[in-house]
C-alpha cells in the first residue's frame, strides 16, 4: 500500500514538472551596430513561468535578465555594464533583444525556461565588425619587368586591409579563386600578393569577407600596373620636354623684358624733351661816349644771360 502511494506520487511529479535538458546550441552571427533577438520559441508565457537569461564569457557566467511571475528584471549594471541600456525582454514570449550590439557582446547566452517542462537553450553569438574596402597597390619592392624568355611585361601587386579580425582575404580571376588568407585574431593587418601581366584582359578582384558580409575591389591593370620600361620612357620624355621649354622660354622672356625696358626709357625721354621750353631776352646795346667811339673805332656789344625754364 505504501509502495503504491509512493509510485503514484512519483507519477504525479513526472506529470507536473519534468526536466527536459536540451543541450541545443544555436549559432548567431550579427554585424556590429545592429540588433539581434534571441528567440525562446514560446508562443505565450503562463503566469507562473520563469524565464532566466544569463551570459557567459570565457569562464564567467552572470544573470542578465529574467521574468518571474510576470515581473521583468534586467541586470545591466556592475559586472554587466557592457549591456547598459541595450537589453529588452518580451513580456509575452520571453525573447531577449540586444540593441546596438558590439564585439564586447560576443559570447554564449544561456536560456532556462521553468514551467511544466524545464527547457534549456544556448546561443553562441558572434559579432563582426564593419569590413573595410580592400586597397590594391603596386608592390614597389618586387621589380618584375618580364618573365624569363618572354617579352611580356609583368608586375607584382598587393591587396591590403587594416585592423580586421575573423576574416578571409582573397584574389579572384573572374569567378575563380586564385589565393586566400584567413585570420581569426582581432585587429590585425593583412596583405595578399598577386603577379599579373600588363597586356592581359582578364578581370581581377580582391575580396574580404566574413560569415555575414564582404567587400570587393576590382583591379584596373592599366591604372595600377604599368610596365617599367614604358614608365621610364614617359619620365624621360617629360624631362626632355621640360628642358626644351626652358631653353625656348627663358631667352624669349629675357628679350621681352629688355625691349620693354628700352621702350619705357625712350618714352620717358621723349616726354621730357617735349616739356622743355626756351625763353629769350632782348639784347641791349649801350652807346659809348663820342671819345670812346673814336678811340675804339667800333661799337661794343653786351649780351645778357639766357635762362632756360621748364
Amino acid at each position: 500500500m505504501v509502495f503504491h502511494a509512493f509510485f503514484c506520487f512519483c507519477l504525479w511529479l513526472l506529470g507536473g514538472v519534468s526536466d527536459v535538458y536540451t543541450d541545443e546550441t544555436m549559432t548567431v552571427s550579427v554585424m556590429e551596430g545592429d540588433s539581434v533577438t534571441l528567440n525562446t520559441d514560446v508562443t505565450e508565457l503562463q503566469k507562473d513561468d520563469h524565464i532566466l537569461w544569463s551570459f557567459r564569457f570565457n569562464s564567467s557566467e552572470t544573470r542578465i535578465a529574467e521574468i518571474y511571475k510576470q515581473i521583468i528584471s534586467v541586470y545591466d549594471i556592475g559586472e554587466n555594464e557592457r549591456f547598459r541600456g541595450r537589453l529588452q525582454i518580451d513580456n509575452q514570449t520571453g525573447s531577449l533583444t540586444i540593441t546596438n550590439i558590439n564585439k564586447l557582446h560576443s559570447g554564449l547566452y544561456k536560456l532556462q525556461i521553468i514551467s511544466r517542462v524545464i527547457k534549456h537553450m544556448s546561443f553562441s553569438t558572434a559579432v563582426y565588425g564593419i569590413l573595410p574596402v580592400p586597397v590594391i597597390i603596386r608592390d614597389s619592392s618586387q621589380n618584375v619587368s618580364s618573365s624569363s624568355g618572354s617579352s611580356v611585361s609583368r608586375c607584382s601587386l598587393l591587396c591590403s586591409v587594416l585592423n580586421v579580425g575573423h576574416v578571409t582575404l582573397s584574389w579572384f580571376k573572374g569567378n575563380s579563386l586564385l589565393s586566400s588568407i584567413s585570420v581569426s585574431d582581432l585587429s590585425i593587418s593583412l596583405s595578399l600578393p598577386l603577379e599579373v601581366e600588363y597586356q592581359e584582359k582578364n578581370t581581377y578582384s580582391c575580396v574580404i569577407n566574413n560569415p555575414i558580409s564582404n567587400q570587393t575591389t576590382h583591379l584596373d591593370i592599366s591604372e595600377v600596373c604599368q610596365p617599367s620600361s614604358e614608365s621610364n620612357q614617359t619620365s624621360l620624355l617629360l624631362v626632355v620636354l621640360l628642358l626644351v621649354l626652358l631653353l625656348l622660354v627663358v631667352p624669349a622672356v629675357a628679350v621681352l623684358i629688355c625691349r620693354r625696358r628700352n621702350y619705357t626709357q625712350a618714352k620717358l625721354e621723349a616726354q621730357s624733351n617735349e616739356e622743355e621750353e626756351v625763353y629769350y631776352t632782348d639784347a641791349t646795346f649801350i652807346k659809348q661816349r663820342d671819345q670812346d667811339t673814336e678811340t675804339n673805332a667800333h661799337d661794343r656789344t653786351v649780351y645778357s644771360e639766357v635762362v632756360l625754364r621748364r
